[in-house]
């Protein structure tokens, strides 16, 4: 055996000095190819520190030899180490052999500085030297999937299985296409990809797209079959708790799609978004107070939550617990912070309390968003009308009319106010 294979051996078993001996007789006795395999097998392992030993000790020998340069420079980056790594990478010129796999370092390094375009500039390079190399396809591939450019990723992903390569480093290239396909909205083609993988081998990323695709699919059933097997298999997967529920509501299973919303905040109880999906079940069972529980635990979550807030207001208007709506309301307004919804709930609110310039100032504020809503309109018409408010009135009653022109009731009163002159 070599010094290499007695090291590796040791390594194997766990014996870290023994292997550490045998290492320096290797860097003196073994041959320089049998060194090279080392250090590959050393940098695969984890072992940074031998490997740039070796290749720096190869380098020296072989100035010419620039893998030797794009390894190191890998290394560097794994250390974190910027400037070393471009260092070694400016010195591999485009005439040299190893140029391309330069780019794709340099690209990689780019990455790991989110310099997005600067790592696109670096692939694209690679990929005009070298269109028909399938780790430079993949790089260009994969970069895309990384910064969610699906449609291009899509492209090269599919250009690689049509040349036979349908794994490149361990990665299923037809699950990343059918995932790319789901992402991009092209659920059909994605579901084509997707049911090719064995269930055993898709991955739990994979396995949410291919429930979300029979979702997007009208296909509910499916769905539900994909992500309970998938809870199953790793109930922290959060993001498999809405998706099933939206599923399962679907089906009008309302009770499960609570239970499951539930499970799910227990996995991630920082997730406004679904207490928000929570409460919006609860009131679809006419579990009032669940409802309203799950809203304002997700408001004290994330206080700036309009959508959480006018959902909350609605409830509290529903339930004619109007000073309770104004109090909500009230300090959201106050920051400036508002959906024109607000001053529409406001309006109602302060109306049956009988706070007649507040609610005039909400159904003026509200006005200007709802003009063309039948249902805002014909309330504020009541209101106007019994505030005095002629010009006002005959306003939204001519609006209210081009949008319900058959009511008979607004069409009478309209006709009154326009016999007066107005």
């Amino acid at each position: 055996m070599t010094y290499s294979e007695k090291m590796l051996a040791a390594l194997s078993n766990g014996q870290l000095e023994t292997a550490n001996k045998h290492f320096a007789w290797a860097l003196r006795k073994d041959d320089d190819d049998t060194l090279y395999s080392l250090a590959e097998e050393l940098y695969g392992l984890g072992f940074l520190k031998q490997a740039t030993r070796i290749y720096k000790k190869l380098l020296a020998k072989y100035p010419d030899e620039d893998d030797l340069r794009t390894s190191l420079a890998d290394i560097a980056i794994d250390d974190d180490d910027t400037d070393l790594a471009l260092d070694y990478l400016h010195q591999v010129k485009p005439d040299s052999p190893a140029y391309v796999q330069a780019l794709l370092v340099e690209a990689d390094l780019y990455q790991t500085q989110e310099l997005f375009e600067v790592s696109e500039q670096k692939l694209v390079e690679a990929y005009n030297l070298a269109p028909d190399e399938p780790i430079v396809e993949f790089a260009l591939a994969e970069f895309y999937f990384l910064i969610r450019n699906y449609n291009k990723a899509i492209r090269f992903y599919l250009d690689l299985i049509k040349k036979g390569q349908l794994e490149i480093s361990k990665v299923n290239l037809v699950e990343r296409l059918g995932v790319s396909y789901a992402e991009a909205g092209k659920f059909e083609q994605a579901v084509g990809y997707l049911e090719q993988i064995k269930p055993a081998k898709l991955t739990p990323d994979s396995q949410f797209e291919l429930g979300f695709t029979y979702l997007q699919l009208n296909e509910p059933r499916k769905a539900i079959d994909v992500f309970n097997k998938l809870r199953e298999q790793d109930s922290q997967y959060a993001t498999v708790y809405p998706y099933l529920a939206e599923a399962q509501e679907q089906l009008n299973q309302l009770d499960k799609a609570l239970l499951t919303l539930q499970e799910g905040l227990a996995v991630d109880q920082y997730n406004e978004q679904l207490y928000l999906q929570t409460a919006r079940i609860a009131l679809k069972l006419d579990d009032m107070d669940l409802g309203e529980k799950y809203l304002r635990e997700g408001l004290s979550i994330d206080p700036d939550n309009l959508t959480t807030v006018l959902e909350l207001s609605n409830l509290l208007v529903k339930q004619e617990r109007y000073q309770d709506n104004i109090d909500l309301l009230d300090q959201y307004l106050q920051s400036n912070e508002f959906d024109p919804q607000f001053y529409w709930n406001l309006a109602i609110s302060n109306d049956r309390l009988d706070h007649f310039k507040q609610a005039k100032d909400n159904y003026e504020a509200a006005y200007p968003f709802f003009e063309h809503n039948a249902d805002f309109l014909k309330p504020a018409i009541y209101f106007f009308r019994e505030a005095g408010l002629i010009d006002e009135t005959v306003a939204a009653l001519r609006n209210y009319l081009t949008i319900q022109p058959d009511d008979g009731e607004m069409v009478a009163m309209l006709e009154d106010y326009e016999d007066q002159g107005y």
